[in-house]
Protein backbone atom coordinates (compact mmCIF):
# COMPACT_ATOMS: atom_id res chain seq x y z
CA UNK A 1 0.00 0.00 0.00
CA UNK A 2 1.56 3.33 -1.03
CA UNK A 3 1.13 6.66 0.74
CA UNK A 4 -1.73 7.83 -1.45
CA UNK A 5 -3.67 4.57 -1.11
CA UNK A 6 -3.25 4.75 2.65
CA UNK A 7 -4.48 8.34 2.79
CA UNK A 8 -7.49 7.59 0.60
CA UNK A 9 -8.44 4.57 2.72
CA UNK A 10 -8.04 6.60 5.93
CA UNK A 11 -10.25 9.34 4.48
CA UNK A 12 -12.95 6.87 3.42
CA UNK A 13 -12.99 5.18 6.83
CA UNK A 14 -13.19 8.56 8.57
CA UNK A 15 -16.12 9.59 6.36
CA UNK A 16 -18.03 6.32 6.79
CA UNK A 17 -17.49 6.35 10.55
CA UNK A 18 -19.36 9.65 10.67
CA UNK A 19 -22.63 8.13 9.44
CA UNK A 20 -25.25 6.50 11.62
CA UNK A 21 -28.63 5.21 10.49
CA UNK A 22 -31.80 5.93 12.42
CA UNK A 23 -32.47 2.18 12.41
CA UNK A 24 -30.51 -0.88 11.27
CA UNK A 25 -30.58 0.30 7.66
CA UNK A 26 -26.97 0.85 6.54
CA UNK A 27 -25.74 -1.93 4.25
CA UNK A 28 -22.19 -3.32 4.26
CA UNK A 29 -21.17 -5.89 1.67
CA UNK A 30 -17.60 -7.23 1.68
CA UNK A 31 -16.72 -9.55 -1.18
CA UNK A 32 -13.42 -11.44 -0.88
CA UNK A 33 -10.84 -11.73 -3.61
CA UNK A 34 -11.78 -14.49 -6.05
CA UNK A 35 -15.52 -14.53 -5.24
CA UNK A 36 -18.08 -13.94 -7.97
CA UNK A 37 -20.39 -10.91 -7.95
CA UNK A 38 -23.29 -12.95 -9.35
CA UNK A 39 -23.66 -14.94 -6.15
CA UNK A 40 -23.56 -11.78 -4.00
CA UNK A 41 -26.09 -10.05 -6.26
CA UNK A 42 -28.50 -12.98 -5.81
CA UNK A 43 -28.04 -12.82 -2.05
CA UNK A 44 -28.90 -9.11 -2.02
CA UNK A 45 -31.99 -9.76 -4.17
CA UNK A 46 -33.11 -12.32 -1.56
CA UNK A 47 -32.46 -9.81 1.23
CA UNK A 48 -34.81 -7.38 -0.53
CA UNK A 49 -37.58 -9.93 -0.13
CA UNK A 50 -36.76 -10.36 3.56
CA UNK A 51 -36.74 -6.57 4.04
CA UNK A 52 -40.43 -6.32 3.08
CA UNK A 53 -41.19 -7.81 6.51
CA UNK A 54 -39.65 -4.84 8.38
CA UNK A 55 -42.43 -3.23 10.42
CA UNK A 56 -41.23 0.38 10.33
CA UNK A 57 -42.24 2.00 7.04
CA UNK A 58 -39.23 4.34 7.01
CA UNK A 59 -36.71 1.64 7.88
CA UNK A 60 -38.22 -0.76 5.33
CA UNK A 61 -38.00 1.86 2.58
CA UNK A 62 -34.40 2.77 3.48
CA UNK A 63 -33.20 -0.84 3.58
CA UNK A 64 -34.81 -1.73 0.25
CA UNK A 65 -33.45 1.43 -1.40
CA UNK A 66 -29.97 0.74 -0.04
CA UNK A 67 -30.06 -2.84 -1.32
CA UNK A 68 -31.26 -1.69 -4.75
CA UNK A 69 -28.41 0.83 -4.99
CA UNK A 70 -25.89 -1.82 -3.96
CA UNK A 71 -27.27 -4.31 -6.50
CA UNK A 72 -27.13 -1.70 -9.25
CA UNK A 73 -23.53 -0.90 -8.38
CA UNK A 74 -22.53 -4.59 -8.49
CA UNK A 75 -24.13 -4.96 -11.93
CA UNK A 76 -22.19 -1.94 -13.18
CA UNK A 77 -18.88 -3.39 -11.95
CA UNK A 78 -19.63 -6.88 -13.37
CA UNK A 79 -16.46 -8.59 -12.14
CA UNK A 80 -14.78 -8.79 -8.72
CA UNK A 81 -11.53 -6.76 -8.69
CA UNK A 82 -8.30 -8.64 -7.81
CA UNK A 83 -8.35 -7.50 -4.16
CA UNK A 84 -12.09 -8.01 -3.70
CA UNK A 85 -14.77 -5.36 -3.26
CA UNK A 86 -16.20 -3.34 -0.38
CA UNK A 87 -19.67 -1.84 -0.89
CA UNK A 88 -21.40 0.53 1.53
CA UNK A 89 -24.94 1.75 0.85
CA UNK A 90 -27.65 3.57 2.74
CA UNK A 91 -29.55 6.69 3.68
CA UNK A 92 -26.93 8.68 5.58
CA UNK A 93 -28.97 11.81 6.35
CA UNK A 94 -29.69 10.63 9.90
CA UNK A 95 -32.76 12.89 10.02
CA UNK A 96 -36.37 11.73 10.04
CA UNK A 97 -38.07 12.36 6.71
CA UNK A 98 -34.85 13.35 4.91
CA UNK A 99 -33.16 11.17 2.32
CA UNK A 100 -29.49 11.21 1.37
CA UNK A 101 -28.98 7.85 -0.30
CA UNK A 102 -25.34 7.11 -1.07
CA UNK A 103 -23.34 4.13 -2.25
CA UNK A 104 -19.59 3.52 -2.18
CA UNK A 105 -17.81 0.68 -3.96
CA UNK A 106 -14.04 0.38 -3.63
CA UNK A 107 -11.34 -2.14 -4.33
CA UNK A 108 -9.27 -2.15 -1.11
CA UNK A 109 -5.47 -1.79 -1.37
CA UNK A 110 -4.99 -5.26 0.15
CA UNK A 111 -6.85 -8.51 -0.51
CA UNK A 112 -10.14 -8.95 1.35
CA UNK A 113 -10.26 -12.39 2.93
CA UNK A 114 -13.67 -12.18 4.58
CA UNK A 115 -17.22 -12.25 3.22
CA UNK A 116 -19.77 -10.06 5.02
CA UNK A 117 -23.33 -8.93 4.52
CA UNK A 118 -24.54 -6.71 7.35
CA UNK A 119 -27.51 -4.40 7.82
CA UNK A 120 -26.89 -2.23 10.87
CA UNK A 121 -26.94 1.33 12.24
CA UNK A 122 -23.27 1.71 11.29
CA UNK A 123 -21.07 0.42 8.49
CA UNK A 124 -18.71 -2.50 9.21
CA UNK A 125 -15.22 -1.03 8.87
CA UNK A 126 -12.94 -3.25 10.98
CA UNK A 127 -11.59 -5.31 8.03
CA UNK A 128 -10.53 -2.07 6.28
CA UNK A 129 -9.04 -0.63 9.48
CA UNK A 130 -6.92 -3.75 9.87
CA UNK A 131 -5.34 -2.98 6.49
CA UNK A 132 -4.01 0.29 7.91
CA UNK A 133 -2.26 -1.38 10.81
CA UNK A 134 1.51 -1.47 10.51
CA UNK A 135 2.89 -4.94 9.86
CA UNK A 136 5.96 -4.25 11.97
CA UNK A 137 6.53 -2.34 15.21
CA UNK A 138 9.67 -1.66 17.22
CA UNK A 139 9.94 -1.43 20.99
CA UNK A 140 11.90 1.55 22.35
CA UNK A 141 13.74 1.73 25.68
CA UNK A 142 15.87 4.49 27.12
CA UNK A 143 17.33 3.64 30.50
CA UNK A 144 19.32 5.91 32.80
CA UNK A 145 20.29 5.47 36.42
CA UNK A 146 17.41 7.59 37.69
CA UNK A 147 14.68 7.06 35.08
CA UNK A 148 13.58 5.06 32.08
CA UNK A 149 11.18 5.55 29.17
CA UNK A 150 9.46 2.76 27.26
CA UNK A 151 7.89 3.55 23.90
CA UNK A 152 6.89 2.07 20.57
CA UNK A 153 7.55 2.97 16.94
CA UNK A 154 4.53 2.03 14.86
CA UNK A 155 5.01 3.09 11.25
CA UNK A 156 5.86 6.78 11.49
CA UNK A 157 4.31 7.22 14.92
CA UNK A 158 6.37 7.29 18.13
CA UNK A 159 4.39 6.76 21.32
CA UNK A 160 5.56 6.99 24.92
CA UNK A 161 4.05 4.01 26.74
CA UNK A 162 5.51 4.42 30.23
CA UNK A 163 7.97 6.61 32.13
CA UNK A 164 9.55 5.24 35.30
CA UNK A 165 11.79 6.64 38.06
CA UNK A 166 14.28 4.61 40.08
CA UNK A 167 14.32 6.31 43.48
CA UNK A 168 18.10 5.79 43.61
CA UNK A 169 19.67 8.55 45.76
CA UNK A 170 22.41 10.77 44.41
CA UNK A 171 26.09 9.91 44.83
CA UNK A 172 26.42 12.10 47.94
CA UNK A 173 25.76 9.75 50.84
CA UNK A 174 23.56 10.48 53.83
CA UNK A 175 25.32 11.44 57.07
CA UNK A 176 26.63 8.60 59.23
CA UNK A 177 26.72 5.99 56.43
CA UNK A 178 29.95 4.43 55.29
CA UNK A 179 30.83 4.78 51.63
CA UNK A 180 30.68 1.00 51.16
CA UNK A 181 27.26 0.64 52.78
CA UNK A 182 25.87 3.56 50.78
CA UNK A 183 27.24 2.06 47.54
CA UNK A 184 25.59 -1.29 48.37
CA UNK A 185 22.25 0.45 48.94
CA UNK A 186 22.50 2.26 45.60
CA UNK A 187 23.49 -0.95 43.82
CA UNK A 188 20.57 -2.84 45.37
CA UNK A 189 18.13 -0.11 44.32
CA UNK A 190 19.60 -0.14 40.80
CA UNK A 191 19.03 -3.90 40.48
CA UNK A 192 15.48 -3.51 41.75
CA UNK A 193 14.88 -0.72 39.21
CA UNK A 194 16.30 -2.83 36.37
CA UNK A 195 13.96 -5.62 37.42
CA UNK A 196 10.93 -3.29 37.35
CA UNK A 197 11.91 -2.00 33.91
CA UNK A 198 12.30 -5.57 32.59
CA UNK A 199 8.83 -6.45 33.92
CA UNK A 200 7.35 -3.35 32.29
CA UNK A 201 8.93 -4.24 28.94
CA UNK A 202 7.49 -7.73 29.20
CA UNK A 203 4.04 -6.28 29.96
CA UNK A 204 4.15 -4.04 26.89
CA UNK A 205 5.76 -6.35 24.32
CA UNK A 206 5.45 -10.00 25.34
CA UNK A 207 3.44 -11.91 22.76
CA UNK A 208 3.30 -9.01 20.28
CA UNK A 209 3.56 -10.84 16.95
CA UNK A 210 4.31 -7.60 15.08
CA UNK A 211 7.34 -6.78 17.23
CA UNK A 212 10.30 -6.83 14.88
CA UNK A 213 12.92 -5.60 17.31
CA UNK A 214 13.77 -3.52 20.37
CA UNK A 215 15.97 -0.42 20.25
CA UNK A 216 17.81 0.47 23.45
CA UNK A 217 19.45 3.77 24.33
CA UNK A 218 21.05 5.41 27.33
CA UNK A 219 24.37 6.52 28.80
CA UNK A 220 27.43 4.34 29.28
CA UNK A 221 27.46 2.01 31.20
CA UNK A 222 23.83 1.98 32.45
CA UNK A 223 22.17 0.53 29.35
CA UNK A 224 24.84 -2.19 29.09
CA UNK A 225 24.44 -3.08 32.77
CA UNK A 226 20.69 -3.36 32.26
CA UNK A 227 21.07 -5.73 29.32
CA UNK A 228 23.50 -7.86 31.33
CA UNK A 229 21.78 -7.75 34.73
CA UNK A 230 18.22 -6.59 34.12
CA UNK A 231 16.58 -10.02 34.07
CA UNK A 232 14.99 -9.28 30.69
CA UNK A 233 13.37 -12.50 29.47
CA UNK A 234 15.48 -14.25 26.86
CA UNK A 235 12.87 -14.03 24.09
CA UNK A 236 12.77 -10.23 24.42
CA UNK A 237 16.51 -9.85 24.98
CA UNK A 238 17.03 -11.61 21.66
CA UNK A 239 14.83 -8.95 20.06
CA UNK A 240 17.33 -6.18 20.92
CA UNK A 241 18.72 -5.17 17.51
CA UNK A 242 20.38 -1.82 18.29
CA UNK A 243 22.02 -0.22 21.33
CA UNK A 244 22.88 3.49 21.17
CA UNK A 245 24.64 5.97 23.45
CA UNK A 246 22.43 8.92 24.28
CA UNK A 247 21.13 11.05 27.12
CA UNK A 248 17.58 12.20 27.75
CA UNK A 249 14.35 10.31 28.20
CA UNK A 250 10.62 10.69 27.47
CA UNK A 251 9.45 11.78 23.99
CA UNK A 252 12.53 13.81 23.06
CA UNK A 253 14.80 10.91 23.99
CA UNK A 254 12.66 8.39 22.09
CA UNK A 255 12.76 10.59 18.98
CA UNK A 256 16.55 10.84 19.23
CA UNK A 257 16.84 7.07 19.65
CA UNK A 258 14.81 6.45 16.49
CA UNK A 259 16.93 8.97 14.60
CA UNK A 260 20.18 7.32 15.74
CA UNK A 261 18.82 3.94 14.58
CA UNK A 262 18.12 5.14 11.03
CA UNK A 263 20.41 2.48 9.57
CA UNK A 264 18.44 -0.29 11.28
CA UNK A 265 15.09 1.29 10.38
CA UNK A 266 15.90 1.93 6.73
CA UNK A 267 12.58 0.57 5.49
CA UNK A 268 10.42 2.07 8.23
CA UNK A 269 7.97 4.86 7.37
CA UNK A 270 9.54 7.32 9.81
CA UNK A 271 12.92 6.89 8.10
CA UNK A 272 11.33 7.51 4.71
CA UNK A 273 9.76 10.67 6.15
CA UNK A 274 13.17 11.85 7.37
CA UNK A 275 14.72 11.19 3.95
CA UNK A 276 12.14 13.22 2.01
CA UNK A 277 12.28 16.11 4.50
CA UNK A 278 16.10 16.01 4.42
CA UNK A 279 15.88 16.41 0.63
CA UNK A 280 13.40 19.25 0.97
CA UNK A 281 15.37 21.30 3.51
CA UNK A 282 18.69 20.68 1.74
CA UNK A 283 17.24 21.92 -1.56
CA UNK A 284 15.66 24.86 0.22
CA UNK A 285 19.07 25.87 1.55
CA UNK A 286 21.15 25.21 -1.57
CA UNK A 287 18.77 25.44 -4.57
CA UNK A 288 15.75 27.48 -3.42
CA UNK A 289 14.47 27.87 -6.98
CA UNK A 290 13.96 24.09 -7.17
CA UNK A 291 11.70 24.07 -4.13
CA UNK A 292 8.22 25.41 -3.45
CA UNK A 293 6.39 25.70 -0.14
CA UNK A 294 3.10 27.09 1.09
CA UNK A 295 -0.26 26.16 -0.46
CA UNK A 296 -0.48 29.02 -2.98
CA UNK A 297 3.05 28.60 -4.34
CA UNK A 298 2.89 24.81 -4.52
CA UNK A 299 -0.51 24.90 -6.22
CA UNK A 300 0.92 27.28 -8.82
CA UNK A 301 3.87 24.95 -9.48
CA UNK A 302 1.54 21.95 -9.74
CA UNK A 303 -0.53 23.78 -12.34
CA UNK A 304 2.66 24.35 -14.34
CA UNK A 305 3.56 20.65 -14.13
CA UNK A 306 6.78 21.54 -12.33
CA UNK A 307 6.44 19.47 -9.15
CA UNK A 308 8.31 16.16 -9.10
CA UNK A 309 7.58 15.26 -5.46
CA UNK A 310 4.73 16.72 -3.43
CA UNK A 311 5.05 16.65 0.37
CA UNK A 312 1.89 17.06 2.45
CA UNK A 313 1.52 17.27 6.20
CA UNK A 314 -1.22 15.13 7.70
CA UNK A 315 -2.21 18.16 9.76
CA UNK A 316 -3.75 19.73 6.63
CA UNK A 317 -7.50 19.53 6.14
CA UNK A 318 -8.76 16.60 4.08
CA UNK A 319 -10.34 18.99 1.57
CA UNK A 320 -7.05 20.79 0.90
CA UNK A 321 -5.20 17.50 0.56
CA UNK A 322 -7.73 16.24 -1.99
CA UNK A 323 -7.38 19.38 -4.12
CA UNK A 324 -3.58 19.14 -4.17
CA UNK A 325 -3.75 15.38 -4.71
CA UNK A 326 -5.91 15.86 -7.82
CA UNK A 327 -3.44 18.39 -9.26
CA UNK A 328 -0.53 16.04 -8.49
CA UNK A 329 -2.16 13.11 -10.26
CA UNK A 330 -2.66 15.23 -13.38
CA UNK A 331 1.11 15.75 -13.72
CA UNK A 332 2.33 12.32 -12.50
CA UNK A 333 3.72 13.82 -9.30
CA UNK A 334 4.81 11.50 -6.47
CA UNK A 335 3.02 12.22 -3.19
CA UNK A 336 4.56 11.89 0.28
CA UNK A 337 2.75 12.33 3.59
CA UNK A 338 4.55 13.41 6.76
CA UNK A 339 3.52 13.96 10.37
CA UNK A 340 4.54 16.61 12.88
CA UNK A 341 5.76 14.01 15.39
CA UNK A 342 9.42 14.82 14.71
CA UNK A 343 11.35 18.10 14.92
CA UNK A 344 11.62 18.15 11.13
CA UNK A 345 7.89 17.57 10.81
CA UNK A 346 7.15 20.51 13.11
CA UNK A 347 9.54 22.69 11.10
CA UNK A 348 7.77 21.65 7.89
CA UNK A 349 4.38 22.45 9.42
CA UNK A 350 5.68 25.92 10.30
CA UNK A 351 6.29 26.47 6.58
CA UNK A 352 2.64 25.71 5.87
CA UNK A 353 2.71 21.91 5.72
CA UNK A 354 2.89 21.85 1.89
CA UNK A 355 6.11 21.53 -0.07
CA UNK A 356 7.34 20.48 -3.47
CA UNK A 357 10.62 19.35 -4.99
CA UNK A 358 10.62 20.74 -8.54
CA UNK A 359 11.58 19.14 -11.83
CA UNK A 360 13.10 22.41 -13.05
CA UNK A 361 13.88 25.83 -11.65
CA UNK A 362 11.22 28.52 -11.64
CA UNK A 363 12.14 32.18 -11.29
CA UNK A 364 9.28 34.55 -10.55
Amino acid sequence: MDELQKFELESLIEELEGYRGRHTELITVLIPSGATLTQTTKQLENEKGTATNIKSTGARKNVINALERAIRKLKEIERTPPNGLAVFSGNVSGELGNEDLKVWAIEPPKKLKIKIYRCDQTFVLEPLKEMLETDEVYGLLIIERNEASIGVLDGRHIKLLQHMTSGIPGKTRAGGQSAQRFARIRESLAKEFFKRVAEAIKKHFWGNKKLKGILVGGPIPTKDEFLEQGQLVTALKEKVIAVKDLGGTEMHGLQELVQLCGDVLAEQEITKQKEILDQFFEKLAKEPNKVAYGEAEVEDRLNRGAVDKLILSKSLSKDRIKILETLAKASSTEIYFVTNETAQGVQFDNLGGVGGLLRFEIHD
